[in-house]
């Protein structure tokens, strides 16, 4: 009951009128049935955007943090977050993705509406990076199709580490359907769940326009993080 009173009383209508996003593609949400939509993420602001405009409730397996954050402001993410229906996930840990997996099963299992960002983590520099195969797993385990999805924009608005977003008008993308029956009973092959992968990544590529990465997003941003060089204060003179 939350989820739909936030989408279309409370906050959907707000982001509508004030970002105005442009919309394209939307027919290639399914009316009903299981089905994932994957797409690039490049701001917090995505996980209001996308699910403001679509008429179908969408669940996303969100980062445990939001849920485990220290304060009121955390207390508060935490408790919009469980409202929404948002899964938490661990992203820590060699089981973590096998987590992740078995929660995104489950959401389709129920035939809703699933919501991931292959890349793991938001881009920091608005590039696109290379995706994680656990999308590639649930699609083939699930045999529901992929809906490829382009946030264009948001980075602009709210980049990593920006509070309150700027004003200023976004676009929405969904591409066609991907179908990946062709590979049904392939999950465990490590061949089969790239190739899949790989092919959601253009898709998104397609209808993004960013530069992509063939790294993982998590890995340079640690590589970056290591080759900066430690702050030097001057000596305080006694």
């Amino acid at each position: 009951m939350f989820y739909y009173v936030l989408k279309h009383v409370v906050l959907g209508p707000v982001l509508r009128l004030l970002f105005r996003p442009r919309i394209e593609g939307l027919e290639n949400i399914p009316e009903d049935g299981a089905a994932i939509v994957a797409g690039n993420h490049l701001s917090f602001s995505d996980h209001f955007l996308m699910p403001a405009i679509l008429k179908r409730r969408i669940t996303f397996l969100a980062k445990a943090e939001y849920f485990t954050g220290p304060g009121i402001k955390g207390r508060l993410t935490a408790a919009f977050f469980r409202s929404a229906g948002q899964i938490p996930v661990d992203r820590s840990g060699k089981d973590a993705g096998q987590a992740a997996i078995r929660e995104g099963l489950g959401v389709l299992g129920r035939g809703e509406l699933l919501g991931i960002y292959p890349e793991g983590t938001r881009s920091h520099d608005g590039r696109l990076y290379k995706g994680k195969v656990g999308v590639a797993v649930m699609a083939i385990t699930a045999g529901v199709p992929v809906v490829p999805c382009a946030m264009v924009g948001t980075f602009e608005i709210q980049p990593p580490g920006q509070v309150v977003p700027k004003i200023k008008r976004v676009a929405i993308r969904f591409g066609e359907p991907l179908d990946f029956s062709r590979y049904a009973g392939m999950e465990n092959q490590k061949a089969a769940i790239r190739a899949v992968t790989d092919e959601i990544m253009y898709a998104i590529l397609e209808l993004s326009g960013q530069e992509y990465v063939d790294e993982y997003a998590a890995k340079v941003k640690a590589a970056e993080q290591d080759a900066v060089p430690p702050r030097k204060f001057p000596k305080l003179r006694r």
